[in-house]
C-alpha cells in the first residue's frame, strides 16, 4: 500500500471504488495544527477535478492502469467497435469516454486505450492524422481579401478552419490535440 506521503502527480488512485488520476499534490503545515497533503484528483470516467485532503502516512490505494493499442473498426450505435491488437478481442468503447475525439475517428486509426481490469478509462489519438476534405464552405468576397480562412468538412466528419486554397478531395495533417489544421498533404 501506499501512503499519503508519497502521492505524487500522475499516480492513479482508487477513492471509494473511483478511479482518480492525481493532478497536484502539496504537502500543507500549518502554525498550530496537524500537517496535511493537498491533492488535485481528476475523475477518469467523468474528467471532473475535485480536492481531497490526506492526513500524513494516510494509507491510499493505488492502482495501476495498463496501456493498450486499439484499431478503430466502425461505429455500433452508441458505442465505438475497436479491436484490441494484442490479444485480437474486440473492444466497446462508449461515447462519453471518446468525448469530442469521434470526429477524428475512421477504420484503421490506431489508438492508446488506458484500462484498468476491463474498465477503459481513457483514449489517446495519435497527436497527428492525414484525412481528406470532403467539403468546404465558400469563402466570402471579403473573408477572401482579408486573408482569412474557410470551414471545411473532413471525411470523419468534424468541422476545421483551412486556408483558403484547401478543395474538396485534398488530404490534410490535422492536429488532433489542438483539432486544428497543419498542412496541405
Amino acid at each position: 500500500m501506499t501512503t499519503s506521503n508519497q502521492i505524487t502527480p500522475g499516480m492513479t488512485l482508487n477513492i471509494d471504488g473511483k478511479i482518480y488520476r492525481v493532478e497536484s499534490s502539496v504537502k500543507v503545515t500549518v502554525a498550530k495544527g496537524t500537517p496535511f497533503v493537498k491533492t488535485k484528483l481528476r475523475n477518469l470516467i467523468t474528467d471532473e477535478i475535485i480536492e481531497k485532503n490526506f492526513k500524513l502516512d494516510q494509507t491510499v490505494q493505488e492502482v495501476s492502469l495498463v496501456e493498450r493499442q486499439l484499431e478503430f473498426l466502425y461505429p455500433e450505435g452508441k458505442e465505438y467497435l475497436f479491436l484490441d491488437i494484442g490479444n485480437l478481442e474486440q473492444v466497446q468503447v462508449p461515447a462519453s469516454i471518446l468525448g469530442d475525439k469521434i470526429h477524428f475517428l475512421k477504420e484503421g486509426i490506431q489508438v492508446k486505450a488506458m484500462f484498468y481490469g476491463d474498465t477503459i478509462f481513457a483514449v489517446e489519438l495519435p497527436q497527428f492524422l492525414e484525412i481528406m476534405v470532403v467539403k468546404t464552405e465558400d469563402a466570402e468576397e471579403e473573408a477572401a481579401a482579408s486573408g482569412a480562412n474557410k470551414k471545411a468538412v473532413l471525411e470523419t466528419g468534424a468541422k476545421l478552419s483551412v486556408p483558403l486554397f484547401i478543395e474538396s478531395g485534398d488530404v490534410i495533417k490535422v492536429d488532433t490535440h489542438a483539432n486544428e489544421y497543419i498542412q496541405r498533404v
